[in-house]
């Protein structure tokens, strides 16, 4: 399988406080991947610094064979090969749903406006959103902005869609139309890294679960491993703790 991002030995801390430890992981390409574990466990963190919003304190991210924390490397290019989705939308207010999934392939990609039009129709097509493309943000609802969000996302044509816990800023009876689209983008075939604490869904789309605990791999695998029968305590409580819930 092709590797698409490698990660050797990364940590990150904030002041004297290490929030990733020594994580080593990788994405192959068309894997579906969700990052499950406590509030505080490193994950968003993670996915923050493998699209380098934040910047790691040392360790290597390896794409297409290069590590990208070298100097050398062109971190702009490398970032608009990862599509991020995030808790809050982080939409446009000012601009309507068709402009933002519109804006970052003209001045990012610098695709012609007619070609950025096109695709963003295409994408919105494909989240359910096509019939709102003159709204505004403020117009829309939660799930509606999150799945405007997903087609700005999709509309750069990344490599890699990272989401960081995309249904958690919505109304419950929101959360299932975005996970349905993104359930449908799974079986597309599309390179997916999930945070999440949706675990019905974890397990119904990911092809590996990786769980986080105090900023380290505890423990990964695939969902039937995981969830039927996790090697560590850690895991194991967490798990129980979670699934009660439900």
């Amino acid at each position: 399988m092709e590797k698409v991002i490698e990660i050797n030995h990364l940590s990150k801390s904030f002041g004297n406080h290490e929030v990733l430890k020594d994580i080593d992981f990788y994405v192959n390409k068309g894997e579906v991947i969700s990052i499950i574990g406590s509030s505080g466990s490193g994950k968003s963190t993670l996915l923050r610094c493998i699209n380098l919003l934040e910047k790691p304190t040392g360790g290597e991210i390896i794409y297409k064979g290069e590590n990208i924390l070298d100097q050398r490397h062109d971190t702009r290019a490398y970032r608009t090969k990862l599509g991020m989705v995030f808790q809050q939308f982080n939409l446009f207010d000012n601009h309507n749903v068709l402009s933002n999934c519109i804006v970052g392939q003209v001045k990012v990609l610098k695709r012609s406006k007619e070609e950025a039009e096109k695709v963003a129709r295409k994408y919105l097509r494909v989240v359910g959103m096509e019939q709102y493309i003159n709204a505004k943000p403020k117009q829309l609802s939660g799930g509606q902005k999150q799945r405007v969000a997903i087609a700005r996302a999709l509309s750069m044509e990344p490599d890699v869609m990272l989401f960081d816990e995309p249904t958690s800023a919505l109304d419950p009876e929101m959360v299932g139309e975005v996970l349905k689209v993104m359930k449908e983008l799974a079986e597309t075939g599309l390179t997916m890294l999930i945070v999440t604490h949706e675990m019905g869904f974890a397990k119904e789309v990911s092809d590996r679960i990786v769980f986080m605990d105090k900023g380290v791999i505890a423990e990964e695998g695939t969902p039937e491993e995981i969830f039927n029968n996790p090697k560590q305590e850690r895991t194991r409580e967490f798990l129980k703790r979670t699934l009660e819930k439900i």
